[in-house]
């Protein structure tokens, strides 16, 4: 029951303060810290108390060995009765009882709460990002970067917030005991103290710098590692295994240089401070004796001053530890910033309506795109496609036809014009509604590493097994599913289909793909390349369900086999972002332009056209 009281004082799936997180290092933290302040604070309180009672200790040494050597033994407890049980008290009952607590905080509360906080919020705004920013970056590395920074996050700040009671507490009390013994007992720390910070200021920027650069290595050696197990089949077929090693050996190399950089200060930064712990030591302990040897102090004053330094200086080496931890974590950070704050390329207006589709029209008005670069790709396309009417994009590859469904998608936005669906600009309306209204088979089709049964449920999500078996079966999908299995045992619509969908055929991946958008029944209908990866004889089966579920939709349909589009409405020929042409496949054969150059290097022709 304790520890679950401590694991729920996190609500980790609460929502992001803001739209974006910061994209400086120190406000990225104080984004987060923001959000679970109580913890931290009572950290900081627990921590206080905690060395509090740990400097308490070594006065009590002190203490002891003076009240022995002023007291008779047989008299010793009787007359320290109070006072000694008062120090057992500490030691006995409250130090175990705030370490406890500390550590419910760190490993009950912060360390699992906070990381899982910061993962769920990164991975929600990431998943926002346009379509270019998975483009420009390895899935692997997106992926450590949202897994990295939220441990190094939280360990950074859990070891910032432990080491400051420690170095104040420990730092200051010594002072103040010292001072109480002699006065001159103080020189030797001052002079450490002064040391040790300077050995701090110069070291530790170099070591949060080479962290930096490290741990961008790092990223880019997981994520062509990660390229490679995502692309294996390519890798097996070209016989590349040797290229691809190579490959990852120069990311190695990298990363193991940079690494060594790093470490190299690490090691300077440790024999510098251990020197200067030794000298703390001798001098210390030394001028204790001294000043006995002067009746000036008592033994009990060497005792303290010498297990005060002693544990100041293993402290010492542990601070310098969780300093180079910190920015060594900082660095990770610092590293994660680069794919966590990007900025989202599109963006829903401030409460954004619906869309709402009782017709279906589209409309393209002086549409420009050009992927950012100053001209190309679309330039002023004008295009209305009626309530549903099916039509055929057509034209070379490079012509635009792919970049022109993304834009009606809304997976880019726009450099100049509008979309119009049914009178309602698609920039000013809810991407998820616009999405939600658009049914899309893809030319390469991509499942998810689930069931079969989860696949398909993307179509929609409430969708009875009769629902399910329906659709499947209209997508001639009846004939594999029930024998497929995985290695968990799993079979049918449970079966697992691997990353990517690696386990089916081509054929049969896109086989789910036409059932899920046969379940999701959108309005608008869009199929690139909707059957390039089925046999001719399993394309004529389900043509009648394509025809099905065309009925009543506005279709965009994307073919290089010219055959299969020919029968629609009204074909558009693109050509450079323009439209060459457009007219019916009788219409265009007769004016003997592109269209008509391109069906005659095709052997679709033979197919009859009505």
């Amino acid at each position: 029951m304790l520890y679950r009281r401590f694991e729920q004082l996190i609500d980790i799936f609460r929502d992001a303060p803001s739209a974006a997180p910061p994209d400086k290092v120190l406000p990225f933290y104080l984004y987060y810290l923001r959000q679970v302040w109580p913890c931290f604070a009572a950290l900081l309180v627990v921590g206080l108390i905690g060395a509090l009672i740990e400097v308490a200790l070594f006065s009590y040494l002190s203490r002891i060995i003076d009240l022995a050597q002023g007291t008779p033994p047989a008299n010793f407890f009787q007359v320290h009765a109070t006072e000694l049980i008062w120090m057992a008290v500490v030691a006995l009952l409250l130090r175990p009882i705030f370490g406890a607590l500390h550590d419910l905080l760190v490993h009950q509360t912060i360390s699992p709460g906070m990381t899982s906080l910061i993962r769920w919020q990164n991975h929600s705004y990431v998943l926002k990002q346009s379509l270019n920013f998975f483009q420009n970056d390895f899935a692997g590395r997106i992926a450590q970067r949202i897994m990295q920074t939220g441990n190094s996050l939280r360990d950074s700040a859990v070891a910032a917030v432990d080491a400051i009671w420690h170095v104040a507490i420990y730092a200051i009390s010594s002072l103040v005991l010292f001072a109480e013994a002699d006065w001159r007992l103080m020189i030797p720390l001052v002079t450490w103290i002064i040391a040790y910070s300077l050995a701090l200021r110069y070291f530790v920027p170099r070591v949060k710098e080479r962290s930096v650069i490290s741990s961008e290595a790092r990223s880019k050696l997981m994520g062509r590692i990660v390229d490679g197990y995502t692309n294996i089949t390519t890798l097996k077929l070209f016989a590349h295994t040797q290229s691809e090693q190579e490959y990852a050996k120069e990311a190695i190399i990298e990363q193991t240089e940079k690494t060594q950089l790093a470490s190299r200060v690490v090691t300077s930064m440790d024999v510098v401070i251990t020197t200067m712990n030794g000298l703390l030591i001798v001098t210390t302990t030394g001028l204790a004796l001294w000043l006995w040897t002067q009746s000036l102090i008592s033994v009990g004053a060497i005792a303290l001053a010498t297990g005060l330094v002693i544990r100041i200086v293993n402290m010492s080496g542990w601070i310098m530890w969780v300093v180079n931890g910190i920015f060594e974590n900082i660095g990770m950070v610092q590293d994660g910033l680069k794919t966590i704050a990007q900025p989202l390329a599109v963006i829903d207006r401030e409460n954004a309506p619906r869309l709402r589709v009782p017709h279906g029209e589209v409309r393209f008005e002086q549409v420009d795109f050009h992927y950012g670069k100053s001209s190309g790709i679309i330039g002023g396309l004008n295009l209305v496609i009626k309530p549903g009417e099916k039509i055929g994009l057509i034209g070379p590859s490079g012509a635009g036809k792919s970049t022109l469904v993304n834009l009606l998608l809304r997976l880019y936005d726009l450099q100049g014009g509008r979309i119009l669906i049914d009178d309602q600009n698609i920039a000013e309306v809810a991407q998820e509604s616009l999405r939600e209204r658009i049914g899309m088979i893809t030319q390469d089709t991509s499942l998810l590493h689930r069931s079969i049964r989860d696949n398909l449920l993307y179509g929609k999500p409430d969708a009875t097994d009769q629902e399910l078996w329906e659709a499947i079966r209209k997508a001639r999908a009846d004939e594999f599913i029930p024998l497929l299995s995985d290695a968990e045992g799993r079979v049918g619509l449970d079966a697992h289909v691997g990353e990517r969908g690696v386990k089916l055929s081509g054929g049969q991946r896109q086989r789910i793909a036409i059932a899920r958008v046969l379940l999701k029944d959108a309005p608008i209908l869009i199929m690139d390349e909707a059957t390039s990866a089925l046999d001719s004889e399993v394309e004529a089966a389900i043509q009648e369900s394509l025809e099905t579920l065309m009925q009543g939709k506005t279709v965009i349909a994307i073919a290089h086999r010219l055959s299969t589009i020919a029968r629609m409405d009204r074909l558009v020929v693109l050509e450079k972002g323009q439209i060459a042409e457009s007219g019916s496949h009788a219409q265009l054969l007769a004016q003997g332009g592109l269209y008509s150059r391109l069906w005659q290097h095709q052997t679709g022709g033979f197919v009859g056209i009505d």
